[in-house]
């Protein structure tokens, strides 16, 4: 992949951040306002009223204007942890990544350069994408008769730190966002819940009998909040630790292959 390449991808995946972020927004509003905000979910089919026993959507509509906003959070996370999904299974390619590297280790060391670029380009993965850069330059390093030997090895090495700078980006785009969602998810549902807790204080503090409705909607906004902060914080979390280590096992056998590549090289140039 060209860097002119690259920096198109990151255009499409800024568009796409911006969108669905938009997009989520719009549905959890429409979610809110029309089927939570539902008559059918309160007695006397009143929304200003109290939900019905056991109508979860009543329920969460009673959680105030900050749930739309958790709502839009949860909604982001969700996307982005299926189009993480989707990418880093078009960045692992075909078959396991074990086999292969074992594949192309046997390749190289029986010196059938043409062999490891062809089940590079079966394979199609990002590790696949790096090796055949790097088995691309070897196989063109062999037939050069005017570097040195450490000159050799030092190109190659540098075939396979370009090739990589152009896909880790790649595997690691949008991961700051399951960070981001992780530490403000918990943050705004925060906000929520001390504004539920101030309504049900407003509600004992009025003189005479506390009125009983603002008291349980205050602390329904306040738990429901909480509810969907620590939910989606919960989420972004395991989301962020399962692809951060997904993405260091890749990292991992680039490094790997990189180094077998190198190391086959640099024995092939003393035989020589």
């Amino acid at each position: 992949m060209s860097k002119q390449g690259s920096s198109f991808k990151d255009a499409l995946q800024n568009i796409f951040a911006a969108s669905a972020i938009l997009i989520a927004f719009i549905i959890a509003e429409v979610l809110f306002s029309q089927v939570m905000a539902n008559p059918v979910n309160f007695e006397g089919g009143n929304p200003a009223g109290r939900a019905l026993q056991g109508n979860i959507l009543g329920t969460i509509y009673k959680g105030g204007q900050i749930v739309p906003i958790l709502m839009t959070i949860v909604l982001v996370l969700i996307t982005f942890i299926i189009e993480r999904t989707i990418t880093l299974t078009r960045a692992k390619g075909k078959g396991r990544l074990n086999s292969f590297v074992s594949e192309l280790q046997a390749d190289l060391a029986s010196d059938k350069i043409e062999e490891a670029m062809e089940a590079c380009d079966r394979q199609r993965g990002s590790l696949a994408n790096v090796m055949k850069a790097g088995l691309t330059r070897y196989r063109d390093l062999q037939k050069d008769k005017e570097l040195e030997k450490d000159q050799k090895i030092l190109s190659i090495q540098k075939s396979f730190e370009e090739a990589t700078a152009l896909e880790l980006p790649m595997l690691s785009k949008n991961m700051v966002i399951f960070s981001t969602i992780a530490s403000i998810s918990v943050l705004i549902g925060l906000i929520g819940t001390v504004l539920g807790m101030i309504k049900a204080f407003m509600a004992l503090a009025q003189s005479g009998a506390p009125d009983a409705l603002a008291l349980a909607e205050g602390i329904s906004e306040a738990l429901v909040n909480t509810a969907f902060g620590i939910t989606g914080s919960t989420l972004a979390i395991i989301a962020f630790n399962y692809f951060s280590s997904t993405i260091d096992s890749y990292t991992f056998k680039i490094d790997e292959a990189g180094f077998s590549l190198t190391q086959n090289f640099a024995a092939s140039l003393k035989t020589n």
